[in-house]
């Protein structure tokens, strides 16, 4: 398969330092090493894939590049016993879309120690509206579920509800019986938060406090931040004794300005909540939660289905902060 030939968005440097996307034909040996071929199915959207193509050297060091994070297909060809040619898989995290070419292509190689089978009664295009951003929420309600956080608990507040991570924390937690309060900027992500399962949705104004309190006012038993910044400053503040927050983002902010009084006097723990390189044994361990008790009925609900032509400006909605959802890209009829 060698010589196959494939639709792949690369991004390319310029010699004045901008960047610039295409729709380009590749060969399957043009692809890295690594144990298993697989035929894209699907691919989805997220900010570190708008970031890589704008030439964020964080995210990817050298260009020309595809990126993606996230894919899903089948087996085309494999060298390893654990995985047959026609089986469904996914892969999502790792190196993959960052320094290894990524998702946005009709194919992807990887090594076989970053697949995971496709769980039952999961189809591919619902295991890509998960994607990072699902796998990333329900990463963050295992560590609260681990850190004693029950339905009963209280409140659960989720902050940028609008954005991938969100919108599906939200409805995993909502799927799971807890209490959801959405915390969002965008007007318009009201309906669909509130289909998500939010039972209260609060203004981004609401969850900024600059008073230079140590503590507020106790209000939720925990919380999904997904924002950084003073967002997760005012999380931690507002969190009931014992109470535990996860964080996985910083599109607000990287930095974090608070005291220790919400460790040291409320018991508050903060977890931060990393997808990328998290273990295969958890990892299959959450996929399955995914694709069981912890699966969303409503995934259509916040998923819009897009062409490769089509992802640079959603891209730019992204990085523009105008982007609600899921964005899901379709390759295979």
């Amino acid at each position: 398969m060698s010589q196959t030939l494939f639709r792949a968005m690369v991004v390319e440097e310029t010699a004045d330092h901008r960047y610039t996307s295409s729709i380009q034909s590749r060969a399957v040996s043009d692809l890295p090493k690594g144990e298993v071929l697989i035929k894209v199915h699907y691919s989805s959207l997220n900010y570190k894939d708008a970031l890589s193509a704008n030439g964020n050297k964080g995210v990817t060091r050298r260009y020309p590049h595809t990126p993606g994070i996230d894919a899903a297909g089948e087996v085309a060809d494999s060298t390893s016993d654990d995985f047959a040619i026609g089986e469904p898989v996914l892969v999502t995290g790792y190196d993959l879309g960052m320094n290894t070419s990524g998702g946005l292509a009709e194919y992807i190689r990887v090594p076989a120690s970053w697949v995971v089978r496709l769980p039952e009664g999961m189809t591919l295009k619902q295991s890509m509206i998960y994607g990072t951003a699902g796998f990333t929420a329900a990463l963050s309600l295992l560590k609260l579920e681990e850190s004693g956080i029950t339905p009963q608990s209280g409140d659960i507040l989720v902050t940028g509800a609008s954005g991938g991570v969100g919108s599906l924390a939200v409805g995993i937690l909502a799927t799971a019986g807890y209490s959801v309060v959405a915390a969002s900027g965008k007007a318009a992500a009201a309906d669909l938060l509130t289909r998500m399962g939010a039972k209260e949705i609060l203004g981004r104004s609401s969850v900024i406090d600059t008073s230079g309190k140590p503590l507020l006012r106790t209000r939720f038993a925990g919380a999904i931040d997904t924002v950084g910044g003073d967002i997760l400053s005012f999380a931690l503040r507002s969190v009931q004794y014992g109470g535990a927050v996860t964080c996985c983002g910083n599109v607000a902010s990287p930095e974090l300005h608070l005291t220790v009084y919400p460790f040291i006097l409320r018991s508050i723990s903060l977890f931060g909540i990393d997808s990328a390189e998290c273990p295969m044994p958890l990892r299959k361990a959450v996929w399955e939660r995914l694709a069981g008790d912890w699966h969303l009925s409503a995934l259509d609900n916040l998923t819009t289905e897009i062409t490769l032509e089509a992802v640079p400006e959603h891209f730019d909605a992204m990085l523009k902060g105008q982007h609600m959802g899921r964005c899901v890209v379709k390759f295979q009829p």
